[in-house]
């Protein structure tokens, strides 16, 4: 199996090195992520400037390329020019805090995989709960070992899918979950302070929570400790709407 690797938190990153030691031993493995952190880009492409890249050696002299540019550019790039061959499956991660709710639209990480998942390929995001000490290793096994059952399903095909990891489930066995997206999202306040020349600036952060709801959802099942599977797609349109909008005089 040809496999991509790719993040938003930049190549060296330990999420994705743990990432590279997990999934080697399964096919050829090419990686091409941001030469720095790219977190919150959502689905950002270069085009008013030239991308430049370089190429990173890892352990066993593999080669990796390291984009100046969004994760979205490193898919797009890597499978159209840099790797030497189109890949059967293109993995993002693993991102430092979870894409759940909202974030998802955010994202950088789950932004690489739906890159991926333009091209007709297969793909994953994949997040661990920030932690100030992650077991990156233990989230790469759990993660190696649900994408290689959903590569196995003929349904999967050209698939794309976002796996959030809850910091307890690195610590202890934990139930996967197959749930949609939420539509709660964090973040909405921001705290204000002036710099040294009395000028206000703001700063965003991750509050308030995301309210619970009595849906069953990425949200939910996050907070109660399992690990979550969301099969996303790309297509924004409100299908429903568009019958009755033809009748609209507009």
């Amino acid at each position: 199996m040809r496999i991509m690797l790719t993040n938003d938190d930049g190549i060296f990153a330990p999420g994705l090195e743990a990432m590279e030691r997990e999934f080697t031993p399964l096919g050829d493995v090419q990686t091409c992520a941001p030469t720095t952190e790219q977190s919150g880009v959502g689905h950002s492409i270069t085009y008013l400037t030239p991308l430049t890249y370089k190429e990173v050696f890892r352990e066993n002299d593999r080669l990796a390329f390291a984009v100046d540019g969004s994760p979205a550019d490193c898919v797009k790039l890597g499978i159209s020019e840099l790797c030497e061959h189109r890949p059967d499956v293109v993995i993002s991660g693993i991102n430092s805090g979870l894409n759940a709710g909202i974030n998802v639209l955010y994202s950088g990480t789950v932004a690489a995989a739906i890159e991926a998942a333009f091209f007709g390929v297969t793909s994953f995001a994949v997040s661990l709960e920030y932690d100030p000490h992650p077991d990156y290793r233990r989230a790469a096994e759990i993660a190696r070992e649900i994408v290689m059952k959903i590569v196995a399903r003929d349904e999967a095909k050209a698939g794309l899918f976002n796996i959030n990891i809850p910091t307890a489930a690195t610590r202890q066995p934990a139930e996967v979950r197959v749930v949609p997206m939420g539509i709660g999202h964090y973040g909405s306040q921001y705290i204000k302070r002036q710099d040294p020349n009395n000028r206000d600036y703001y700063w965003a952060t991750v509050d308030p929570p995301p309210a619970p709801t009595d849906h069953n959802t990425d949200l939910n099942a996050l907070a109660e400790g399992f690990v979550t599977v969301s099969p996303l797609k790309f297509d924004l349109t409100r299908q429903e709407l568009l019958s009755p909008m033809k009748t609209w005089e507009l």
